[in-house]
């Protein structure tokens, strides 16, 4: 008796053809090169998901330079005045008081003033 196993490599293409779904043109029709566009596209995911962490990082880099800026220092002393006077906030906690509550952010720019 002979095992036939055309379920599970229709199974296989399903889920290939179900995760291209969308793509152009072939890339979502023929199981061939619909597999070579998923690897790529799990693999774009997989840097992005890393790129991501940095590209938020350098934004909030800039919102903080921003808003210290408006306060008459750089990015550089207000971070060096915060960690001087013991203010251990986190990036983006300091850019979302930056963007959000200006009035907070300026009263801890006014105390790195006074650390630095």
């Amino acid at each position: 008796m002979r095992i036939k196993r055309g379920v599970n490599a229709v199974k296989k293409r399903r889920k290939i053809l179900k995760l291209a779904k969308g793509y152009w043109g072939n890339k979502s029709k023929n199981y061939r090169i619909a597999r070579e566009a998923v690897m790529k596209s799990l693999n774009y995911a997989y840097v992005g998901r890393r790129l991501r962490k940095r590209d938020m990082r350098s934004l909030w880099i800039a919102r903080i330079n921003a808003g210290a800026r408006e306060n008459g220092l750089s990015y550089s002393r207000l971070m060096h005045g915060l960690k001087v006077a013991g203010i251990e906030l986190n990036r983006k906690v300091l850019a979302d008081l930056a963007v959000t509550d200006a009035k907070a952010f300026s009263e801890l720019c006014e105390k790195a003033k006074a650390a630095n």
